[in-house]
Formats: C-alpha cells, structure tokens, sequence
C-alpha cells in the first residue's frame, strides 16, 4: 500500500470539482472561507477552473474535469487534493483519467459521497490510499467542528484516535450566508449486532484492512474495467477486509438488491466485518429496516456488523483512510478507531 506523502506547514492544497461544482455567492462565500481558513493554518490553496462552474450537475465534460485533476498531479507544489464538492456525475471522468501519472505522483486525494467513485478506483486500482471525509465545502463554515481538525491532523500524518461525537446533524438546511456549521441535534447511538443476532451490550472489535465509500457510487463500478475489487481483497486476504460504507438515497428495495449484488461480485470475500454510516434519506419500503435489509444479505456471513456510525452524509463524519490497516471498537452504542499506515 503507498501511503502519500504527509501534509506539511507550507504546502499547496488543490480543489477541484471532480463532479458538481459551486453555483452563486453563498457557495462561493463558503469556498473563500474555506480557503481563508487553511491559510490561517499556514497552507495555501489553488481552484481549478471548473470549482465556479456548474450547468446541469457537472461542473464540466468528464474529460474536462479530468484534465484539471490531471493538471494538479503534475503540479509539483500541491500536495493534497480536495474534492470541492459531491454529485452525481463523477463516473463520467474516469475514462479519461491517466492513472500512470497518478501512480507516478500520488498525492493524498479526499473527498465523500460521489467522489467515492474516484477514491474507491484509485485504491483499487493502484494501491494508493485515500482520504474518505468532508468534501471542500465543509471548510467553509464559520467555525470548524472538531472532526474536520481532526481530519487535517490525519493529512498531517498524526494516526489519531478519533471517537464517536455525541451528536449528529439529522436533516438537510438551506445555506442562507454559505458560513453554517453543523445542526447537531440527534444523539449518536453506534449499534452491534453480532453473528448470533443483535446485542448492544457486547463490544465488536474488528481488525483489518479498510475500503469502501457511499453505496450508491460503489454499484455503479460492479463489472467495468475499473472495477479492481476482487483483484484487491484476494491480495490482501491476510489482513482481512474491513468495509466502511454508507448510502445516500436507498431504499430498502435498492439496499437489499445492492449488497446482494456486491456480495455476489465477491466483493466481501475476505470480510472480517462491517461498519455502516448512518443513512442520508433512506425509505422502509415493505416495512423493512435499515437493521433487517443488511442483515438479510450480510447475516449468513456470520461477521460483526457495526450500524449507525460517525460515516457519510449525516455529519460529524470520521476521517476514514481507504487501504490502511484500521482497528475499529463499538461498545455501549459508542466507538472509535485507529489507523496503521502499512
């Protein structure tokens, strides 16, 4: 596993809009905050030009916004790259992507939701970790919650403990000055359920090497010449898989039909355990649950399972580093976990 080189006092970050980009004055009030904040930190930041251009949720032609991603790889100067922001079209730049420059000069690249698509593929791909967390825009609000402290001191190279937060931000909020911070108003509840059924009270504690990203974006990859998985867990079966993900829109129908597909693929073989975020906007369909649709496809596994965790779309999120060997602990419906960078 290639692990980037650290980000240090100094450096350059890159933003890019590898799928929507930023459209009117709040989202662009947001990024010069954004970018006013990692100045104060001491780093600078560089926008390609695709960041302030957004026409039908692209910011441009997916081989346009891989040339600008392209352009920040040979830009000996940037050392970190950011998403600027989620979407829904992402996959449409991977066919034009030089993946021989990005193994040349791998750079840490972070971003969550769609960006998924570009993270999950060069981890694959080219055995080169990646960040899971906040796209660029999260920085932008007028007062950094803890999480995304702790996500610059893990781009830093500090292999932190990062613990469940005790609340979480349940809904969607309209910007109205680009400056909000997080509404936390639901307590953080992790829960376990063990291969002999669901008990909170006994604590999960998995070891292995991490991948994954937000479901929706990951089926999209099953069976194209980018798809790289089995591949990646068969080589390394003696760490174990530990799979993080999270799902943005779907229902217990899609839930269903989509881990099924995966664990099919043979996607999971390998698995030691799972860890789930907490879904965006899921809909019980048939009068199943999230709980019942993961353990319906997963349960024959016979694999700890951790539901509800600080991952995805409802924030505070974790800093998740897709290849490293992680270390993740849940017990009293808390948790927390820990990277090795082997």
């Amino acid at each position: 596993m290639i692990y980037p080189v650290n980000l240090e006092k100094g450096n350059c970050i890159g933003v890019t809009a590898t799928s929507a980009g930023f459209d009117g004055e709040t989202d662009y009030r947001r990024l010069d905050n954004a970018i006013s904040h990692f100045k104060r930190l001491g780093y600078y930041v560089i926008t390609t030009p695709n960041v302030k251009t957004c026409h039908k949720g692209r910011s441009g032609h997916g081989k346009t916004r891989a040339e600008e991603l392209m352009e920040l790889y040979k830009d000996p100067k940037v050392r970190v790259i950011f998403a600027a922001s989620g979407g829904d079209f992402l996959v449409e730049m991977l066919p034009y992507i030089d993946f021989n420059l990005i193994l040349d000069t791998p750079k840490w690249i972070q971003g969550f939701s769609d960006t998924t698509g570009l993270n999950f593929t060069i981890t694959t791909n080219l055995d080169i970790a990646t960040i899971y967390s906040y796209n660029f825009s999260t920085f932008g609000m007028a007062k950094w919650h803890k999480s995304l402290s702790n996500n610059i001191l893990i781009l830093e190279g500090n292999d932190i403990l990062q613990e469940s937060f005790d609340l979480y931000q349940d809904g969607y909020y309209k910007r109205i000055t680009g400056l909000e911070e997080f509404v936390l108003e639901r307590e953080v509840q992790w829960k376990n359920i063990l291969p002999s059924g669901s008990n909170d009270n006994k604590e999960i504690h998995i070891k292995g090497r991490l991948l994954g990203g937000c479901l929706d974006c990951l089926l999209n990859l099953v069976g194209t010449r980018f798809d790289k998985t089995k591949e990646f867990v068969e080589k390394y079966r003696e760490d174990g898989i530990l799979w993080f993900l999270e799902s943005y829109d779907l229902n217990s129908a899609a839930l269903i039909r989509g881990l099924w597909q995966l664990k099919e693929a043979g996607w999971f073989k390998n698995a030691v355990g799972f860890i789930f975020g907490r879904p965006a906007m899921y809909d019980n369909i048939f009068d199943i649950s999230y709980e019942e649709a993961i353990s319906s496809v997963l349960g024959e596994l016979g694999l700890p399972i951790i539901m509800e965790a600080d991952i995805g779309h409802k924030h505070p999120q974790f800093t998740m580093i897709n290849g490293a060997i992680a270390t993740v602990k849940a017990y009293n419906n808390k948790g927390n976990i820990i990277f090795e960078r082997r």
